[in-house]
């Protein structure tokens, strides 16, 4: 779990799960670049990074525009030279509607950041890895790529899909040195969980969040900290032989016989 002399590229690296992933890898060893839409939440990370000392860097980008990803490798290439691990984590939950009511618009904004965003990063970060010999990516999927979930078509079609073409890239660069893996977090203690828990009960958003705990068998969420650590491990040479595959990290809910029922959608007072 050493990764000195190592690059690690994290995408929604400004908050949640992508902020812990940074931390631990910088806590290991590694250099960092951050990349992240919200420039406020990126150069926050950044400057945590930077207090502990560590060599790091932070690209605002669009994940889900070609243009913004091969800057943000450009980038990195142009301050570290290579990328050893890519965490491509961006997402976004988009809205809680039923299919029938769900806008246009947020579908495709939804799929553009969760589905092409990990198309682009891989687009751009293999060939890079590729020419090293070596590498390990991890792209953020979630156990709604595993199950459906009432009123998140968009997010449970996006996370689908990102399982599928992580299978097909690492098929794609295995024979290279270069390992693809995908991560299937759980509920986690992080700003997305709190946004979903006012969409499913705005009038408790408390109340969802109690019922979606209660439903896990370990009782809790995860912390944004534990999967990091699942992130950090996939990445790290204790799993050589791990790719084109899945970890679940959900506190037993899915391995315990399917998904726990979820908060109905309930209208505010």
């Amino acid at each position: 779990m050493d990764f000195t002399g190592k690059v690690a590229l994290i995408t929604g690296g400004g908050g949640g799960i992508g902020r812990a992933a940074a931390l631990g890898f910088a806590e290991r060893g590694a250099d960092v670049v951050v990349v992240d839409h919200d420039q406020a939440l990126g150069q926050g990370t950044l400057d945590v990074l930077r207090q502990q000392g560590r060599e790091a860097r932070f690209f605002p980008a669009d994940v889900g525009k070609s243009a913004d990803v091969a800057a943000y490798v450009a980038s990195t290439m142009a301050a570290f030279g290579r990328i050893d691990c890519f965490f491509n984590n961006a997402g976004i939950e988009g809205k809680v509607a039923p299919i029938y009511d769900y806008e246009d618009e947020m579908f495709d904004r939804v799929i553009a950041v969760n589905l092409r965003g990990v198309f682009l990063g891989m687009k751009h970060v293999l060939p890079v890895m590729l020419r090293q010999g070596s590498g390990a990516v991890v792209n953020t999927a979630s156990t709604a790529g595993l199950v459906g979930a009432s009123g998140m078509s968009a997010y449970t079609a996006s996370k689908h899909a990102v399982l599928g073409i992580t299978k097909s890239a690492a098929a794609d660069v295995a024979r290279g040195g270069v390992r693809v893996n995908a991560l299937c977090p759980g509920p986690v203690e992080t700003r997305m969980m709190r946004s979903l828990e006012a969409m499913r009960n705005p009038a408790d958003p408390e109340g969802a969040h109690s019922l979606y705990a209660a439903n896990i068998p370990m009782g809790r969420y995860a912390t944004a900290e534990e999967i990091a650590n699942a992130v950090i491990y996939l990445c790290s040479d204790l799993a050589g032989a791990m790719t084109g595959t899945q970890m679940v990290v959900d506190g037993g809910r899915i391995g315990s016989g399917g998904p726990s029922p979820v908060p109905r959608i309930r209208k505010g007072d």
